[in-house]
C-alpha cells in the first residue's frame, strides 16, 4: 500500500513547475504553517530534488504524509492536484447505501435541482415524469460538479508554468462561436485559414454562446444528441469546453445536465488496444468521477440503454460525453462496420469499439455527445451521427482588444502594442488564434522593455525568433548556456522529425529519439514550460505522458530552425537525408548550398497537396537572411553570407509564380518573396496600379498572382469590391476568384460574363470561406442557364448572399423556376433580388410567387420594372401579398402594362391583414382613376403598413389624386409619400415610347469633319473640313457633338444609323479642346455611350469598355431611355418593331443630360446618324431577349 502511496505522491510533485516545487519545499519549513505536524530542516530541504523531497515527506510524516502533502497544496494553490490525492487515506464516506437511498445531508443540495423535461404520453418508467431527478444522480452530480470546478477553475495562458494559473473567469474572452462547419475544404494548412477567416469578421451570424452550443440553430424543439465544433489549432476549442464545464459544475449554465464526463483523445489514444466497460473507461480517464460507485454508473447506463428512447430531452438520466481533440485521435474509428454486435454496457471491449458504440447511438441512445475537432479531422465522424456542426472562430477584432488590454494594464503600454499589431497586417491576421495573442504580447513586452531602439518584429520569423531568443535568455539567467542551447537543438530536432512524419502528439519514446529527457529539459530550459507542454490524466507510470508544442506555427518554427542550424553549425542538409534514399550517395556527402536547401524546400512545399510545409518555408527562407542569423546568436556558431543564394532563390519562386500553380500557393510563394526582402513583382503591379495604366490585357500569369496578393494582402478594396476597375471580363473574374471569396460586396455589372462565370460564382458562394453579401450581375449575358448554376450556390447552407442584382440579363420565366427554388430554401438569406430589364412576363412572375410564399423565404425587396408584366401577374402577387409567410416590404412594378384591372387584383393582395408592404412603385403602369379608388380600397382596409407610393407618369385624374391624398391626412394610414408627379391622358399609351422626346442636334458643337442637315436631325462624318464659325464648345478633336436639349426628367429618343457611331449622353461640361479622356465621350466618368460597328456592341463609361453579347444581327436602330431621378440610362436596339435591352447604366445623376454622338477617328463615307421621328401610335412592345 505504501509503495502506492509513494508513486502517487512523487507523480504529484512531478506535476509542480520548479517555482512551485521551491514554494513547496518552504511551506515544508514552517513549524506554524504546518500546525501538528513538524518541519523540515530547511538544509536537508535546500538541495533536495523532487525524489530527495519525497524520501523527506515519508521519513518525516509516514503514514501522514498524504495529509500534509494535501494541507501544503493547499496553500500554494493547487486544488487540482488535492482532489487527485483525495482517495487515499481519509477520503470522503460513502453516504449511498443503495439506488434510492440519500443521506439527509444530500437531499437538501437535490432539492434544488431541476426537474428533466418529459413526454406523459411515455409509458416507459424512465420516461415518466418525475418531481426530482433520481436522488442517486443527484447525489453523484453534486459530488462530480464539486470535483470539476477544482479541476477547472483555474487555467493558464500557453500553458506556462503552474504559478501563473489565474482564474478561467478572469482570462476567459468569449470567443466568436457559429454554426455551421464545411468538413470538405478545410484540409489546407491552417494559416491559410486564418488569414481567409480574418476577412470573414463583422458578418451577419448571431454568436453562439457556450451555454447554447446544444440549441438547434432552427430555433425549433429539435432532438440533438451530437454536436461536432471545429477549430483550427490554438483558436480556443478547449478553452470552450473548459468554460463550459464550469459554468455547469458552478451551477451557471446547463444544468438539466446530471453527469458530464469530459474526456480528451490524448487521454485515451494512451488506451489503445485495451479493454473497459464504459464504466471502467470513466473512472480511469476522469479522476473526478472515482466517487461514484461503478455498480452506480452501470446501473445508469443500463437503464438508458434498454429503455429504447433516443431523446435527451425525455431522458430520466440526462448525460454529457465531451470528446476533445479530435484531431489528436491515434483510435481507427470504424463506423462503416456492421459487423460487430451491439455491444452491452457493462461488457469490456476496445475502447475504439466502445467510443464508436456511443457515438453512433447504439451504447447510450439518450446520450449527448460534444466533439472537438480541428477541420482537417471533421469528416472522421460520419455527418449522419452529427446533428449540429459548429465552428470556434477566434477573437474578432473587438475581441483582440480585449485580450491586450486585459493583459496589460498600463494603458500607454497596450496602446504602444495594439498600434504595432494593427500596423502590421499579418500580426493582426494571426491574432485572430488566441494563442497568437499570448505569444505576440509576451515578445512585445519583453522588447519594450530591453530595445533601446524600440524597433519591433513585423514578419512572423522575426516574431518567433524573438519568442524563442526571449526564454532562451531568460533560462540562461537561471541554468546557464550549454543545457539550454543544447535543448534546445534537441527540441528543433524533434519538431522536425515529428513534421516530416504529421506528427503533432509526441510521446516519452518520441523525446527519447531526439535525445531529450523531458523532466531534466523542463529544468534547464524555460523553453519547454513555455512553448511545450506534458498533460498526463491516467494513473498510468511515465511513458503514458503526451507532449506537444502550444501550437503548429512553433513547431514549424523550430523545425526551420532545425534545418539551418544543422547547415550552418555542422554543414549538413538534413532535408537530403528525408528524401534521397535511393539517390546518389555523394549528394549526400556533398557540401549542400544555402540556395540548394532552400530550393529544396519550395519544392517540398508545392508537393504538399494540404499546404503542411507552407509556413515551414517562410520561416526557413526568413531565417536564412543574415539579420536573422544575427538574431539567433548562440544557436549559431557563425553568421554566413545569404545575399547571392537568396537572389538564386528569388528567381526560382519567381520560375514557380510563372508556372501558374493554385492561387494559394501563388499568396504563400509571395509571402516568401517578402520573407527574402523581395518585392519587385508586387511593386511592378503597385506602380501600374497607383498610375491607372494597369492594363490586365497584358499581365502574365506571375503578374496575376501580384495582383491578387496584393489585393488580398493589403485589404484595399476586399470590403466592395468592383471588377471593372481591373477587368471587365470573364477572364479577370476567373482569375480574381480568391479576391471574390473575400469580398463583401462585388460589382461585376457590364463585365460581359456568361454562364461559365455563374458556374465559378456558385461555388464561391458554395463556400464557407466566402464573405459575399452583395453582388451585382447587372447587364451581362448569364442567361436562363447561367443562373440555374448560380442557384445551386445560392441554396448552399454556407451561402450568405443578401443582396443579388440581374437587371438586363437577358432572362426568361426559364430563370424563375431556379430563382423560386432559391427562395424556398431554408438556408437562403437573399433580402433583395432585382429582376428590372429582363423579359420575364406574367409566367415567370406567377413561378416566382411560389418561392415567395414559402415560410422560407426572406426576401424583402423585389424588382421588376420593364419586365414586360400586365395584369395577369398581379393575381400572383397579390397571392403573396395576401400569404402569412410573406415578408417583402417594398415592390417595384414600374412601366409595366398593369392598367387598372392589374391594380385591382394587386389591391385584394394589399388589403390582406397579412400584408407588411411598406413601399409599392407603380410608376408608368397605365393607372387610371379606377385604379386609384381600388388602391384607396385597399389602403383604408389594411392602412397600418403602406407608407410610400409612387402613381407618377400615370393619369389618375383630380378625383384619384384626392382620393389617396385624403389618406395621407387620415391618422389611421401610415402613407406619408404620394407621388403623382407628371400625370395625364399622355401617359396611358404602352411601353416606353410614351416617354419621347424631341431632340436637335447642335451644330454649335460640332467638329468640323461633321457634316449637319438643314434641319439639324442628320449628321454625317466627312472627308472636307466644314466652314463652321468659331465657338467655344465646338469639338476640336474628337469627331463628336451633342444635342441643344438638356434632359432631367424620363425622356426617350431613337436614332437611325450607318456604319461606326457612338450613341450616349453627357454632361454639358464634357471638354471640347483637348485629346483626353476628358473630351470624348464614354471614357470620363460624366459621359456614357454604346458604340453601334457593323457586327457589335460595346458600352463605354469612365474609360472602361465592355462587349455586349447579342444572338441576333447587329440593327440600325438604336432607343435610348433616360430616367433621371431614378439614375438608369438604359439602350435598346430596334428590331421588328421590338426593343431588345443592351445595357443599363446605374448612377446618381447630379446635372442635365445632353444627348450625344461620336464617329470613329479614321474618316468613313459610310458614318451617319439620324433623329427618328416617332409617330403618333408607333408603339413598339419591350422585348429584353430575342428578336
Amino acid at each position: 500500500m505504501m509503495t502506492a502511496v509513494k508513486e502517487l505522491l512523487l507523480e504529484t510533485l512531478d506535476d509542480l513547475g520548479e517555482e512551485e516545487l521551491r514554494i513547496f519545499k518552504w511551506f515544508l519549513q514552517q513549524a506554524e504553517i504546518l500546525e501538528d505536524f513538524p518541519a523540515i530542516p530547511k538544509s536537508r530541504l535546500e538541495k533536495a530534488d523532487k525524489l530527495d523531497t519525497l524520501d523527506l515527506i515519508v521519513q518525516t510524516y509516514n503514514e501522514k504524509s498524504v495529509e500534509v502533502t494535501k494541507k501544503v497544496l493547499t496553500k500554494i494553490n493547487r486544488n487540482d492536484l488535492v482532489q487527485s490525492l483525495s482517495n487515499i487515506g481519509s477520503g470522503p464516506k460513502q453516504v449511498v447505501q443503495d439506488v434510492g437511498g440519500i443521506s439527509e445531508s444530500s437531499k437538501a443540495s437535490s432539492a434544488s435541482l431541476p426537474h428533466p423535461s418529459t413526454n406523459s404520453s411515455q409509458t416507459e418508467d424512465l420516461l415518466e415524469p418525475q418531481p426530482d431527478p433520481p436522488e442517486l444522480i443527484a447525489l453523484n452530480r453534486c459530488t462530480l460538479q464539486s470535483h470539476l470546478q477544482d479541476r477547472f477553475m483555474c487555467a493558464q495562458e500557453g500553458w506556462t508554468e503552474r504559478m501563473d494559473k489565474k482564474h478561467l473567469d478572469d482570462i476567459y474572452i468569449e470567443l466568436s462561436l457559429s454554426y455551421g462547419i464545411n468538413v470538405n475544404i478545410n484540409i489546407q494548412h491552417e494559416v491559410r485559414q486564418v488569414e481567409m477567416a480574418s476577412r470573414q469578421r463583422g458578418g451577419t451570424e448571431q454568436p453562439i454562446q457556450p451555454s447554447d452550443i446544444f440549441t438547434h440553430p432552427s430555433g425549433k424543439n429539435i432532438p440533438v444528441r451530437i454536436v461536432l465544433t471545429s477549430g483550427i489549432a490554438g483558436i480556443g476549442k478547449t478553452f470552450l469546453v473548459h468554460k463550459f464545464i464550469l459554468d455547469w459544475a458552478e451551477g451557471r449554465a446547463n444544468q438539466d445536465v446530471h453527469l458530464t464526463f469530459p474526456f480528451t483523445f490524448r487521454q485515451l489514444n494512451l488506451l489503445k488496444g485495451r479493454r473497459f466497460c464504459l464504466a471502467e473507461l470513466i473512472h480511469k480517464c476522469i479522476l473526478e468521477t472515482k466517487d461514484i460507485r461503478e455498480e452506480d454508473l452501470n446501473d445508469i447506463f443500463t437503464k438508458l440503454q434498454a429503455s429504447g428512447n433516443t431523446n435527451y430531452d425525455k431522458s430520466k438520466f440526462k448525460l454529457l460525453f465531451v470528446l476533445d481533440g479530435l484531431d489528436e485521435s491515434r483510435l481507427q474509428l470504424n463506423f462503416t462496420d456492421d459487423k460487430n454486435p451491439t455491444i452491452g454496457v457493462t461488457q469490456a471491449v476496445g475502447v475504439e469499439i466502445l467510443l464508436t458504440s456511443l457515438i453512433k447511438g447504439e451504447l447510450l441512445p439518450s446520450a449527448r455527445l460534444w466533439i472537438t475537432t480541428r477541420p482537417a479531422a471533421a469528416n472522421q465522424i460520419p455527418l449522419d451521427f452529427v446533428d449540429i456542426m459548429t465552428e470556434v472562430r477566434g477573437f474578432t477584432d473587438p475581441q483582440k482588444d480585449e485580450y491586450f488590454r486585459k493583459r496589460f494594464r498600463d494603458e500607454e503600454v497596450c496602446g504602444r502594442i495594439l498600434s504595432h499589431v494593427k500596423a502590421s497586417r499579418i500580426l493582426h491576421i494571426m491574432c485572430h488564434i488566441p494563442v497568437f495573442c499570448w505569444i505576440t504580447a509576451t515578445v512585445l513586452q519583453d522588447v519594450f522593455k530591453t530595445s533601446d531602439k524600440g524597433e519591433l518584429p513585423k514578419t512572423l520569423t522575426e516574431l518567433y525568433t524573438e519568442f524563442l531568443m526571449f526564454h532562451i535568455r531568460q533560462t540562461k539567467e537561471k541554468y546557464g548556456t550549454e543545457k539550454t542551447i543544447q535543448y534546445i537543438q534537441a527540441l528543433a530536432k524533434l519538431a522536425y522529425h515529428q513534421l516530416e512524419k504529421g506528427n503533432l502528439i509526441f510521446y516519452e519514446k518520441d523525446l527519447k529519439e531526439s535525445g531529450i529527457d523531458f523532466n531534466e529539459a523542463s529544468v534547464y530550459s524555460g523553453v519547454f514550460t513555455q512553448i511545450f507542454k506534458k498533460e498526463r490524466r491516467l494513473k498510468d507510470k511515465d511513458e503514458h505522458k503526451m507532449f506537444s508544442f502550444v501550437h503548429l506555427s512553433i513547431q514549424e518554427f523550430l523545425a526551420a530552425v532545425y534545418v539551418v542550424q544543422s547547415l550552418i553549425n555542422k554543414n549538413r542538409n538534413v532535408m537530403v537525408q528525408q528524401q534521397l534514399k535511393f539517390q546518389s550517395v555523394q549528394m549526400l556527402f556533398s557540401k549542400p548550398s544555402i540556395a540548394e536547401v532552400q530550393r529544396m524546400a519550395i519544392d517540398k512545399a508545392l508537393k504538399s497537396p494540404d499546404g503542411h510545409f507552407d509556413l515551414f518555408l517562410r520561416f526557413l527562407l526568413g531565417l536564412t537572411l543574415e539579420t536573422s542569423q544575427n538574431n539567433l546568436q548562440g544557436l549559431l556558431k557563425q553568421t554566413i553570407s545569404t545575399s547571392e543564394a537568396n537572389q538564386e532563390t528569388v528567381q526560382y519562386i519567381k520560375e514557380k509564380i510563372r508556372e501558374n500553380p493554385s492561387p494559394e500557393r501563388c499568396i504563400n510563394l509571395f509571402h516568401c518573396l517578402n520573407e527574402l526582402n523581395d518585392h519587385s513583382l508586387v511593386e511592378e503591379i503597385q506602380q501600374y496600379l497607383s498610375s491607372g495604366s494597369l492594363s490586365t490585357d497584358k499581365l502574365s500569369p506571375a503578374q496575376w498572382s501580384a495582383l491578387i496578393f496584393i489585393l488580398l494582402s493589403s485589404g484595399k478594396d476586399l470590403d466592395v469590391f468592383d471588377l471593372r476597375k481591373y477587368s471587365a471580363s470573364e477572364e479577370g473574374l476567373l482569375r480574381l476568384l480568391p479576391v471574390v471569396k473575400n469580398s463583401n460586396v462585388f460589382f461585376l455589372s457590364g463585365c460581359n460574363l456568361s454562364e461559365r462565370s455563374c458556374e465559378a460564382l456558385a461555388s464561391v458562394l458554395s463556400a464557407q470561406s466566402s464573405s459575399l453579401r452583395e453582388l451585382d450581375l447587372s447587364n451581362n449575358n448569364p442567361q436562363d442557364c447561367g443562373v440555374k448554376l448560380l442557384s445551386t450556390g445560392l441554396e448552399r447552407p454556407y451561402c450568405r448572399l443578401e443582396t443579388l442584382r440581374l437587371s438586363g440579363c437577358k432572362l426568361s420565366w426559364r430563370s424563375c423556376e431556379a430563382l423560386a427554388s432559391v427562395l424556398s430554401s431554408q438556408s437562403c438569406r437573399l433580402r433583395e433580388l432585382d429582376l428590372s430589364n429582363n423579359d420575364l412576363q406574367n409566367l415567370g412572375v406567377k413561378i416566382l410567387s411560389a418561392g415567395l410564399m414559402s415560410p422560407c423565404c426572406k426576401l424583402e425587396t423585389l424588382r421588376l420594372n420593364v419586365s414586360n408584366l400586365s395584369e395577369g401577374s398581379c393575381e400572383a402577387l397579390a397571392s403573396v401579398l395576401s400569404s402569412q409567410s410573406c415578408s417583402l416590404r417594398e415592390l417595384e412594378l414600374s412601366n409595366n402594362n398593369l392598367q387598372d384591372s392589374g391594380v385591382k387584383l394587386l389591391s385584394t393582395g394589399l388589403q390582406s391583414p397579412h400584408c407588411r408592404l411598406k413601399t409599392l412603385r407603380l410608376s408608368g403602369c397605365l393607372v387610371t382613376e379606377e385604379g386609384c379608388g381600388s388602391l384607396a380600397s385597399a389602403l383604408s382596409s389594411n392602412p397600418s403598413h403602406l407608407s410610400e407610393l409612387d402613381l407618377s407618369y400615370n393619369h389618375p385624374g383630380d378625383s384619384g389624386v384626392k382620393l389617396l391624398s385624403t389618406g395621407l391626412e387620415d391618422p389611421q394610414w401610415r402613407l406619408d409619400t404620394l407621388n403623382v408627379d407628371h400625370i395625364g391622358m399622355c401617359w396611358l399609351k404602352t411601353d416606353l415610347r410614351k416617354y419621347a422626346c424631341e431632340i436637335t442636334l447642335d451644330p454649335n458643337t460640332a467638329n468640323r469633319y461633321l457634316s449637319l442637315s438643314e434641319d439639324n436631325r442628320t449628321v454625317t462624318l466627312v472627308r472636307e473640313l466644314q466652314s463652321y464659325l468659331y465657338h467655344p464648345e465646338r469639338f476640336h478633336h474628337w469627331k463628336q457633338l451633342l444635342c441643344t436639349n438638356g434632359l432631367t426628367d424620363r425622356c426617350y429618343w431613337e436614332v437611325e444609323r450607318k456604319g461606326w457611331v457612338s450613341v450616349g449622353a453627357t454632361y454639358r461640361g464634357i471638354g471640347r479642346r483637348g485629346k483626353g479622356a476628358d473630351c470624348c465621350l464614354g471614357l470620363s466618368d460624366t459621359s456614357w455611350s454604346v458604340c453601334c460597328s457593323r457586327d457589335c456592341y460595346s458600352v463605354f463609361n469612365n474609360n472602361r469598355m465592355a462587349a455586349i453579347c447579342t444572338t441576333t444581327s447587329v440593327s440600325d436602330r438604336v432607343a435610348v431611355y433616360l430616367d433621371w431621378h431614378a439614375g438608369s440610362l438604359s439602350f435598346y436596339r430596334v428590331c421588328c418593331d421590338t426593343l431588345i435591352h443592351l445595357h443599363t447604366f446605374s448612377t446618381t445623376f447630379t446635372e442635365p443630360l445632353y444627348p450625344a454622338f461620336g464617329f470613329e477617328y479614321l474618316i468613313r463615307f459610310d458614318s451617319t446618324v439620324s433623329l427618328c421621328q416617332i409617330k403618333e401610335g408607333e408603339l413598339p412592345p419591350v422585348d429584353k431577349h430575342h428578336c
